[in-house]
């Protein structure tokens, strides 16, 4: 199987990047940066096609769509910087869809799309109305789509919580009774949504529309 991972150099996506590589699948990347920097990267990363590339301008890797099976969308943000034009309409929605339809548009199978169970913490509900809208802008589309709904994920180099969030999270998440508890908004160790991802992008017949929480718990472990 072929994955092409938006943001494959990223918190989530080089996780899915790692787990693919070590299955034996093909994998191509297509991030600003190209490559995680070099302290994030495993021997897994050599395997890997990195494609520095702006999701916004298709025009420079839609080629790289051709021979694809899942497409895993990876990319977010839980921080504005209008005069950027970072925002949560843009990176969390807008990117979503501009990739979906270039994937629907070259014939693969499968848009993974990994959005959120709830807001995070003291971030506007903007976030979440982004994340949303996108949800149902592919829902329609012409090719299986799965969404997997995370709570907080956790873990080495997180790059959007405090180191005092981060480490709520973990001790909330690694008690799986009290993780239970918190429903929908139970926070995930990176290395688990990794995993789930990485099952939800190459299982035989997957789950299509909104993946919740407790059903990633079960497919990550």
């Amino acid at each position: 199987m072929h994955l092409l991972v938006t943001g494959g150099n990223g918190f989530i996506g080089r996780r899915v990047c790692a787990l693919a590589v070590e299955a034996g699948h093909e994998v191509t990347s297509v991030a600003r940066t190209g490559p995680p920097p070099t302290e994030q990267r495993g021997s897994w990363a050599s395997a890997v096609e990195w494609v520095a590339a702006d999701v916004f301008t298709p025009q420079s890797w839609r080629d790289r769509l051709a021979d694809v099976d899942t497409v895993v969308h990876s990319i977010g943000t839980i921080s504005e910087r209008p005069d950027a034009g970072v925002t949560f309409e843009r990176i969390n929605g807008d990117s979503a869809l501009v990739v979906a339809l270039e994937a629907e548009r070259a014939g693969v199978d499968r848009f993974v799309y990994i959005s959120s169970a709830a807001t995070p913490p003291l971030v506007s509900d903007r976030y979440l109305t982004a994340r949303r809208r996108a949800e149902d802008a592919i829902a329609d589309l012409d090719m299986k789509t799965v969404v997997p709904r995370f709570g907080p994920v956790y873990g080495p180099d997180q790059p959007h919580f405090p180191t005092v969030a981060n480490r709520l999270f973990k001790a909330l998440g690694t008690v799986e009774w009290v993780a239970r508890r918190l429903g929908e908004s139970r926070p995930f160790a990176v290395e688990q949504a990794g995993a789930a991802v990485y099952e939800l992008a190459t299982m035989p017949d997957p789950p299509t529309g909104p993946v919740t929480a407790q059903r990633l718990a079960a497919i990550g472990d």
